[in-house]
């Protein structure tokens, strides 16, 4: 990528995500000379403030990706498998966010605090791990760094939005219902999610849900760990933003909590808030709107050897998403 101001695109522009990605792009300056906002065709037509631009989103087509240096899809799986490699094929990069290449061999699945080195080897498509994926593994390079990880256990706490707009949209009538004294409606999700914790709502594969699936998986390649020992439960909260997980590690070696502390204030994108005593540690309340890792309640775990058990919090659609591909972007920028 030698442009120093690429003509983008992002597909999926009017979603959850895709409004994340602009609001992003707009925090963080991105040199965009040309800004094209494609989406389905029940968009086509709608206008998107950004900056002190109104932008007209059009339907997504090869020929409006057409000429385009960075192509951000945030329109999922079935979109991305279509279009990205035409992206691709026209001398361009697809940034994607779906699920559609994060196992594929050929296609680097990046976090640029872990493993930026892995865009090397691109060949015009770029994918972003899962929302739990990216957040975790920032977690866990720090540890992987100063001490190896033999296993990792963890429960994940994820936020409506990382099932899409409409369910976030959902939660807030069911709040609504259920302080009006009425029984609270689910159509969107297969449970009622207001005052409910659910471990499922994904589909599933065999005895485990997808999410849990993807998670270990893409956890494993971002980590160049294929064969770390994992074990996940996810579960679905009545939180809007911010996925959060208490995360148990066994160590190569054996490492004290304040060891492992230092290791976390030493990693890029973690944020130590681990001050218990005091009722500091991490909420997914304060880690909306920010791109930092909350890491806290750091403690040695004595159910395994060179235990260590910690909880974390990022915002899903932030970091989890739309920051990391552009993240991804600027190092595809600077070369």
């Amino acid at each position: 990528m030698s442009s120093d101001a690429p003509a983008v695109a992002v597909v999926g522009a009017t979603g959850a995500a895709g409004g994340t990605l602009l609001r992003v792009l707009q925090e963080r300056s991105f040199p965009a000379a040309e800004l094209r906002l494609l989406a389905s065709p029940r968009s086509d037509g709608a206008e998107v403030v950004f900056g002190a631009q109104r932008l007209t989103v059009r339907q997504v087509s090869d020929e409006r990706l057409r000429g385009v240096d960075i192509a951000f899809f945030a329109a999922g799986a079935l979109t991305s498998r279509r279009h990205a490699p035409e992206v691709a094929a026209g001398g361009g990069v697809a940034v994607d966010k779906s699920s559609a290449f994060r196992l594929d061999p050929e296609v680097p699945l990046v976090v640029p605090e872990v493993n930026a080195v892995a865009l090397q080897r691109h060949r015009g498509i770029v994918a972003n791990p899962n929302c739990v994926a990216i957040p975790l593994t920032i977690a866990l390079a720090p540890l992987q760094r100063a001490f190896g990880l033999r296993q990792v256990t963890l429960a994940t706490y994820q936020a409506a939005s990382g099932a899409g707009r409409d369910l976030v949209a959902e939660l807030a009538a069911q709040e609504r219902e259920a302080a009006a004294g009425r029984e609270p409606r689910a159509t969107v999700y297969p449970h009622v999610l207001q005052g409910n914790v659910v471990p499922g709502g994904w589909a599933m594969r065999g005895e485990d849900t997808d999410e849990e699936v993807k998670v270990i998986a893409e956890t494993r390649r971002v980590l160049d760990l294929p064969e770390l020992a994992m074990s996940v439960t996810t579960v679905r909260v009545p939180v809007a933003v911010g996925h959060s997980a208490a995360v148990f590690v066994e160590l190569q070696r054996q490492a004290s909590a304040e060891e492992a502390r230092d290791a976390f204030r030493d990693g890029p994108g973690v944020r130590l808030v681990d001050e218990p005593g005091e009722q500091r540690y991490p909420t997914p309340r304060d880690a909306a709107g920010g791109d930092d890792v909350l890491v806290g309640r750091v403690r040695a775990d004595p159910g395994r050897e060179h235990g260590i058990a910690f909880f974390f919090s990022a915002d899903n659609l932030r970091k989890g998403a739309a920051t990391n591909a552009v993240q991804v972007a600027e190092l595809l920028l600077a070369g």
